[in-house]
């Protein structure tokens, strides 16, 4: 009886050696895919203007590409002398934000919109995570009329 217990020990340490190496292999392929990951990456910087100094109603550029699972750092800026809204809800409810920074301020959490004053900037560092075509426009009573539009894509 002695040797068939020490026959059932060793095939259950065996099993678990096994198990916990397959878990291991699947956790690594999994923890390649998570955000803590991703925060890894040095982040792509993109600029964005709202705007311009001759009060023009426009970003510039106006049509932006994204990867999905890569880190990105949208850099806006507004040289203009009025205030303009980044507003792109879909777009926004399809990435994972990390977070906006404005001045002092740290922003966290699902962003829809985002008001930048004259000769403000803010920096919205993101990972984009659902492919599709968004829409990009300023939502101040006549702007999106007058051009201030864009498209946004995630790849």
């Amino acid at each position: 009886m002695v040797n068939v217990y020490n026959f059932a020990s060793r095939t259950v340490i065996v099993a678990v050696l096994v198990w916990s190496l397959l878990i291991m292999g699947n956790t690594s392929a999994l923890a390649a895919t998570t955000p803590g990951n991703v925060l890894k990456q040095p982040p792509i910087e993109v600029s964005v203007s709202l705007g311009n100094t001759a009060n023009e109603l426009k970003f510039i550029p106006n049509n932006l590409k994204f990867t999905t699972g890569k880190r990105y750092k949208l850099k806006l800026n507004n040289p203009s002398p009025q205030k303009h809204y980044f507003t792109a809800k879909d777009f926004a409810d399809a990435i994972w934000t990390q977070k906006v920074e404005a001045g002092n301020l740290e922003v966290k959490g699902a962003i829809h919109a985002l008001e930048l004053k004259p000769q403000a900037s803010a920096e919205w560092l993101f990972v984009p995570m659902k492919p599709g075509n968004y829409q990009l426009r300023c939502t101040i009573a006549g702007h999106t009329e007058a051009g201030m539009t864009g498209k946004l894509a995630i790849e």
